[in-house]
């Protein structure tokens, strides 16, 4: 589904190279959890850019359902990001002035959408919450309401940098486990530093210095037995 090929992403810094990856090839496949684990700074994130197009390969490239998406242009690689992939950011990033439920829908319109908005926040433990504005939800609920963008619309591929970043442990695995399981046939690639997070996942890449350095491949899925009564305010 998304194949990267020799994939480097460099700055510039005192007229010197910094590369934020370097030279990766790396294939997520239709369905996958793939995890993707390292330190802060070791170009995770980055990665992760590159793969859902926020960023274009300074060299190399980035192919989805085999076409280059670095060669499109700017509309349709955000009409991609719209349709095709969702992406949960490690800050929650609202409209300020649209309810929790409106900021769900952002850009998912259709039948049945409205319905569905609110059940995932239902089951993300902030239905009563819906109709409340982002600066009257704490951290943990906003990215809540951003994990549920994510996941409406039935997208092919769903990108979480750091999700769980403003949840403590309990609620961040519950976090990831409805991800794993509202993702429905889509891909999930979840950029994280605390393996915990990555227990169902199916591979598990570890990034150091902007290189893969290890792969970790789990024969199937466990589920976590997580449920909505878990996640606490």
């Amino acid at each position: 589904m998304i194949e990267l090929r020799q994939a480097s992403l460099v700055y510039k810094d005192q007229g010197k190279d910094l590369y934020a990856c370097r030279h990766i090839n790396l294939t997520v496949r239709p369905g996958e959890f793939l995890g993707i684990l390292g330190p802060s700074g070791s170009g995770k994130s980055s990665l992760l850019y590159l793969m859902s197009g926020l960023k274009s390969p300074t060299s190399g490239e980035v192919l989805y359902k085999g076409q280059n998406i670095a060669g499109l242009a700017e509309p349709e690689r955000a009409r991609l990001r719209l349709v095709d992939f969702g992406i949960v950011f490690q800050y929650p990033y609202l409209i300020g002035y649209l309810s929790a439920l409106e900021n769900v829908l952002v850009g998912s319109p259709g039948v049945g959408t409205r319905e569905r908005a609110q059940e995932l926040l239902l089951d993300l433990g902030i239905g009563h919450k819906s109709h409340r504005l982002p600066h009257e939800l704490s951290g943990g609920e906003r990215q809540r309401v951003c994990v549920a963008r994510a996941l409406l619309g039935g997208r092919s591929v769903i990108f979480a940098d750091e999700p769980t970043a403003s949840l403590d442990h309990t609620n961040g695995l519950a976090v990831v486990d409805l991800l794993v399981r509202h993702r429905g046939e889509g891909a999930l690639v979840i950029v994280t530093h605390d393996p915990s997070m990555l227990t169902q996942a199916n591979r598990v890449i570890h990034i150091s210095d902007g290189e893969v350095v290890n792969e970790e491949t789990s024969p199937q899925i466990a589920p976590t037995g997580l449920h909505r009564e878990t996640i606490g305010p």
